[in-house]
């Protein structure tokens, strides 16, 4: 029973540890990635958004699936989870290989290794000095200073009383795909934390208003140890009149002292305590804060140009005198008025068409009169009220929607990202070369030769032109006390 256990345990090892499993995950991870950057995500989107871009039922199917919050979802972070476990295999798998292959390169080159190698070049030599120990000698300390040239510090390595030259350049390179690996690990542990412990919300204040509890996306709330205040909230338009950008001015409020105030605008938020406040929208909140009117006695309007017009503000429930005989009071407000069934209601919240409820009192007539009041003048008939009434500026307060997150995870995150490059740096410029010379001399004619052979973990084309620059700077180090071969003497084995 234990072997079969360790059996299933190995081959699913193996399976999880394969480079296919590994790339199959990973892309399914990239495509359901991309679905959430293109449907939108709660609770950055605001739900009328989402009920004007989706049918009812389109939405249904969408939030059931979890489409709608996607990085959240207990699928998404299962796969990721399951890339991260293939990512962790192979690289334990390969791990024990890479560190022997790192820490004791091969620094002698066998018979057999030199006849499979690629790139490679024979030189053959004739000797001049007639003692084949001090050809030997020259040969390599011409290849050690052609070396040095290049960039390579040459290393003399013996085997059964036969010398040679090892050199490398960028071995750390080696490790660039574990970087990358690592890498991944943390980006991957920062989704895995975010998506179990982090949250997102939304917080609406008006100027002047402070809370500390967060809309979640499912309609439950979130209570923050401390209070964030909207001291300012306001709108920057372009020349043609579109959104420049929304700003607020924010402060953070803990034990009744302010800790923090910043003015954020979209993509500059305020963290505090690992939570941040984006700004995401702006608005009116249909509340008015001020109401200006032009006031005109209806005694007065036969006579043109001379009518005794007061300018008068008011704020909601305000109350003015006009004269002695009549007060008026500002009773209700609507931003976008219109008349449904005989009833002045509010479309919007909008600032669109704006009407207002006086009640105006006359101590003469003992009674009061209701008045609605736009624009454009009186919206109803009121020949009986002793004043006539026209709006003529109103001035309604404004919201800030901020968007509220939690996310422990984006340290990892960050980091992986920073690591990442780190890593892509390493593959893409920083290749390992290895460079290997062996003076070798036939037993039975006693003709000196010298094996040049290389080779490079990537950029391999590029690495060959490298090759035959070190050959060429070789020659040029051999010409005093060697002879280059003839055409069809020297020997390329590919």
């Amino acid at each position: 029973m234990a072997a079969d256990l360790r059996s299933i345990f190995r081959k699913t090892w193996r399976t999880i540890a394969s480079i296919e499993a590994g790339v199959v995950l990973l892309i399914l991870v990239v495509i359901l990635s991309a679905v959430g950057t293109i449907v939108l995500q709660r609770p950055v989107t605001r739900p009328e958004e989402m009920q004007s871009a989706y049918s009812p039922q389109v939405l249904r199917i969408l939030d059931s699936a979890g489409l709608t919050d996607v990085f959240h979802s207990w699928w998404f972070l299962a796969l990721v989870f399951l890339v991260s476990l293939s990512i962790l295999a192979a690289s334990i798998n390969r791990l024990p290989n890479r560190w022997r292959y790192f820490s004791h390169p091969y620094k002698f080159p066998d018979e057999s290794f030199r006849h499979t190698l690629h790139p490679q070049k024979w030189l053959d030599l004739a000797n001049k000095e007639g003692n084949g120990e001090s050809s030997e000698e020259s040969c390599l300390a011409a290849a050690e200073r052609a070396l040095q040239s290049r960039g390579y510090n040459p290393e003399r390595v013996a085997r059964q009383n036969q010398l040679g030259i090892f050199a490398e350049q960028h071995r750390i390179s080696e490790w660039a795909v574990f970087i990358v690996h690592a890498s991944l690990l943390l980006i991957f542990f920062g989704t895995i934390v975010d998506g179990l412990w982090g949250w997102r919300g939304t917080i609406n204040l008006d100027e002047g208003q402070s809370s500390n509890v967060v809309a979640l996306p499912d309609g439950s709330t979130r209570t923050l140890p401390f209070s964030i205040r909207c001291d300012a909230a306001g709108l920057e338009n372009y020349p043609d009149g579109t959104p420049k950008k929304w700003w607020s001015k924010l402060a953070v409020v803990r034990g009744g002292q302010e800790v923090q105030k910043k003015e954020i605008v979209v993509n500059d938020p305020l963290l505090y305590s690992g939570v941040r406040f984006y700004q995401s929208t702006y608005g009116t909140n249909g509340r008015v804060e001020k109401l200006t009117l032009a006031a005109v006695p209806v005694s007065d309007q036969s006579r043109q140009g001379t009518a005794a017009k007061q300018e008068i503000g008011l704020g909601l429930n305000d109350v003015a005198s006009l004269d002695s005989d009549t007060v008026v009071r500002f009773a209700e407000f609507i931003p976008d008025y219109t008349v449904r069934d005989g009833r002045v209601v509010s479309k919007s919240n909008e600032l669109r068409n704006p009407a207002a409820r006086l009640v105006v009192t006359s101590k003469k007539a003992g009674k009061d009169f209701e008045v609605w009041v736009t624009k454009m003048g009186e919206a109803a008939d009121t020949s009986k009220v002793p004043w006539k009434f026209r709006v003529t500026e109103v001035k309604v307060g404004s919201f800030t929607g901020l968007e509220v997150s939690h996310e422990p995870g984006q340290w990892g995150v960050w980091s992986g990202v920073v690591l990442l490059g780190i890593g892509l740096a390493f593959v893409f410029y920083l290749v390992h070369r290895q460079i290997w010379i062996v003076p070798v001399r036939d037993a039975r004619t006693g003709k000196l030769s010298l094996w040049i052979g290389g080779r490079a973990n990537r950029n391999r084309v590029g690495f060959e032109e490298r090759f035959n620059d070190l050959v060429s700077a070789i020659e040029e180090q051999l010409k005093p006390m060697a002879r280059s071969v003839p055409h069809g003497a020297t020997r390329f084995t590919h």
